[in-house]
């Protein structure tokens, strides 16, 4: 399950990486999906028996002697607490890392380099098929650095913004959550083409304007500052708040279909990523509205 964030490209519990549920062979005619019979992770679940689900094919999966799937071990499946556990370990890393830079005052050149660190390490971890919890974990501290350098600094120029954009950030998943739940919020197809696309084209904009600001000085194209900028960061900030509606799902699915247990750190993985997007952005709103009057 690659990360939800847009940084990064998507992979989920696809059919092609080995860790699709273990209900491998599409059910008969009238009758359950063959390989639910007795299998502790299939009984009373809806998604079990569905044709159409995306999970339900894994090559991987050990087989009995009729060539029917055999039940994983209890414990070897992903929990939601699982996923709960590592991704406050993950967040956990991230605060650590910036609670040090803020009170060693690291500056913006040894955070950058933290940054670009963390993407490496991010993009490592992204391509890979199965996660590294030292990858992961290294990332988040290293990710921490930078957001605790960055945040001392925005701190300097409009006090009290970087907690206020961690409130912001804590509403946005409380708020995302609440609407996941209820279903008022559906993460479909449709709906996740329409996230990627605006992403890729907030992505690309972004670049845009920082080779204006490189090469023409100034603001760019103003993305970062007054009204323009105001508009570009709530958009952030909303697609920020979408991607977390997908990382929901994947968990859901992934705990649904019965992942292996070592995907939680792919879902605290994506999830925090997303977490340190929407705060990104959140902080950058609260600056430039802040900074304004």
């Amino acid at each position: 399950m690659r990360s939800s964030n847009p940084v990064f490209s998507r992979r989920g519990f696809s059919r092609d990486n080995g860790y699709a549920g273990f209900n491998a062979q599409q059910p008969q005619a009238g009758g359950p999906a063959v390989g639910t019979q007795g299998n502790p992770y299939a009984q009373g679940n809806p998604h079990a028996q569905d044709a159409t689900n995306p999970y339900a094919t894994n090559p991987y999966a050990q087989q009995d002697q009729y060539g029917a799937p055999v039940a994983p071990p209890r414990g070897s499946v992903m929990t939601m607490d699982d996923v709960v556990s590592r991704t406050a370990v993950t967040l956990g890393l991230v605060v650590v890392g910036a609670t040090v830079a803020w009170v060693t005052d690291m500056g913006l050149g040894l955070a950058i380099g933290a940054a670009l660190v963390a993407m490496v390490l991010g993009l490592v971890q992204s391509f890979k098929r199965k996660p590294v919890p030292a990858l992961i974990l290294a990332y988040a501290g290293f990710e921490g650095l930078f957001l605790g350098a960055l945040s001392n600094y925005v701190n300097q120029w409009v006090p009290g913004a970087p907690m206020q954009a961690v409130l912001g950030t804590m509403a946005v998943f409380a708020t995302m959550l609440v609407l996941y739940k209820t279903r008022i919020v559906r993460v479909t197809a449709r709906f996740t083409r329409f996230v990627m696309i605006a992403a890729i084209s907030f992505l690309v904009l972004s670049a845009v304007n920082l080779l204006f600001m490189v090469f023409g000085g100034g603001d760019g194209l103003g993305f970062r500052s007054g009204g323009m900028g105001i508009l570009f960061g709530v958009v952030g900030v909303l697609l920020g708040s979408f991607f977390l509606a997908m990382d929901f799902k994947q968990v859901e699915d992934g705990v649904a279909y019965g992942a292996p247990r070592e995907e939680s750190w792919m879902a605290a993985f994506g999830l925090t990523m997303t977490l340190v997007w929407i705060y990104l952005e959140m902080l950058r709103l609260v600056a430039i509205l802040q900074g304004d009057d």
